[in-house]
């Protein structure tokens, strides 16, 4: 059979691992596509770093363009990142009738919508299995392999940077800015560290996840963000000292009322498997009606994880390149008409337990008032510790509230900020059992 020409942009990291991986296991590929898959042509900025990567006999070019519009490639793998140019290139490329292969979870999240709908319109297909969760078959298993389940939620660490600096907190008892640049120190995170510790690239990969587990359109707009930077060293070691360890969590559910979709920092009970997800791993949790809960767990970045999932995609659409349209698996795991606006909840409608850190007067009658308005406010108190007095003559009195719908809970919270007897603001942090 005719060999499938792969048309490679952008040869970083993941692309030079995506050469790499095909090169060294051609024959393995080959043989479970059923026919050749080449490197075709690449196109990188940087010609001399990409022949590095890519070696001799391919042919490379500095405009990507080329690649898209070069009548022998067949499937364009999208590795540049962002959503400006190479969402130019995504949308010519499924104009020119070439299937796509794409890491990008920004791209899928901001405009998937309209890139899917114009691969479905030109009988193309868009795989994007390395854009969540890096080597993790998610996507994969969402799509197909519990396609027979209600999918009721899904809770994920999906932001390697993220779980490293938590990871270190709670292991030295250090605080943010410490561990943050330790992590910038070995290479896992940025200068600018604002896209992976404030909850947007989570963003960008649960609602790529919760579009496929619900059959919805994307929604990132509407995916509530709180990241990490404001974590102190201490609301950690308080947790762990309740039985708790803190994650940031992407986490989504279909509820009567609409669907969550939501990232934050999450304290999780310490005998969950995912509470001990540590390091720059990655995992998710899937709750289904007929599975049950199922854990996928593996590295969620790096250059050969990730290029493990966009030759897997290659090897996928290569075999179906000639099976009808309508036979394929769609984007979204629901036909097209299928999907469903359903409402996504503001924060202030999520029902969560909470984890409150108060720093007040430590005399008499304190404990009264704020246990006063929580009670006024519907919250119950689920447990409860306080820490010796600081030499300012304030305690710190750690609170875990029972499940209360947030807006309610951040009514208390401003009333309690409101007592002459506490100081500054309460740390607030979302609880979340993730046993039903």
């Amino acid at each position: 059979m005719k060999p499938i020409n792969i048309g490679l942009m952008g040869v970083g990291t993941v692309g030079g691992g995506t050469a790499t991986v095909l090169k060294r296991n051609a024959e393995e590929i080959s043989r479970r596509a059923g026919r050749e898959i080449r490197l075709f042509m690449a196109a990188n900025r940087d010609l001399a770093r990409a022949r590095e990567v890519v070696g001799d006999g391919v042919p490379l070019v500095d405009d990507a363009f080329q690649v898209v519009n070069h009548p022998e490639v067949d499937i364009v793998v999208e590795l540049i990142g962002g959503d400006t140019i190479a969402k130019e290139l995504v949308l010519k490329a499924i104009d020119n009738g070439k299937h796509v292969v794409t890491a990008n979870k920004k791209l899928l999240a901001m405009h998937g919508n309209e890139i899917f709908a114009r691969a479905q319109e030109k009988g193309v297909m868009v795989a994007f299995e390395a854009a969540v969760a890096g080597g993790i078959p998610i996507i994969k298993a969402l799509r197909e392999g519990l396609s027979a389940n209600r999918i009721e939620w899904l809770a994920g660490i999906i932001n390697g940077t993220s779980n490293f600096i938590l990871s270190e907190m709670r292991e030295k008892g250090a605080d943010f800015g410490d561990v943050l640049k330790e992590a910038q120190a070995l290479g896992y995170a940025e200068a600018d560290p604002t896209f992976d510790v404030e909850g947007h690239d989570a963003g960008h990969k649960l609602t790529i996840m919760a579009a496929i587990a619900f059959g919805i359109p994307m929604n990132f707009d509407n995916c509530y963000l709180e990241g990490i930077s404001q974590l102190e060293g201490k609301d950690i070691q308080y947790a762990e000292e309740l039985g708790y360890r803190v994650k940031l969590l992407g986490l989504t559910r279909r509820t009567a009322a609409g669907v969550e979709l939501r990232v934050h920092p999450t304290l999780i009970p310490e005998d969950q498997l995912i509470a001990n997800v540590n390091g720059v791993m990655n995992a998710v949790l899937v709750r289904g009606d007929a599975i049950g809960q199922a854990l996928f767990n593996g590295p969620g970045a790096g250059a050969l994880p990730t290029a493990s999932a966009v030759v897997a995609d290659i090897v996928d659409v290569a075999r179906l390149l000639t099976s009808d349209p309508e036979h394929r698996v769609p984007h979204l795991a629901f036909q097209p008409d299928q999907l469903q606006n359903l409402p996504i909840l503001p924060m202030g409608e999520v029902v969560s337990s909470y984890y409150l850190r108060i720093q007040a007067a430590d005399r008499a009658g304190v404990m009264a008032d704020i246990t006063r308005l929580l009670a006024e406010n519907n919250i119950s108190i689920e447990a409860l510790i306080q820490k010796g007095s600081a030499t300012d003559g304030s305690a710190e009195i750690v609170i875990l509230t029972h499940r209360v719908v947030e807006k309610s809970a951040n009514k208390a919270i401003a009333a309690i900020e409101a007592l002459d007897s506490v100081a500054g603001k309460v740390v607030r942090l979302r609880m979340e059992e993730l046993n039903g």
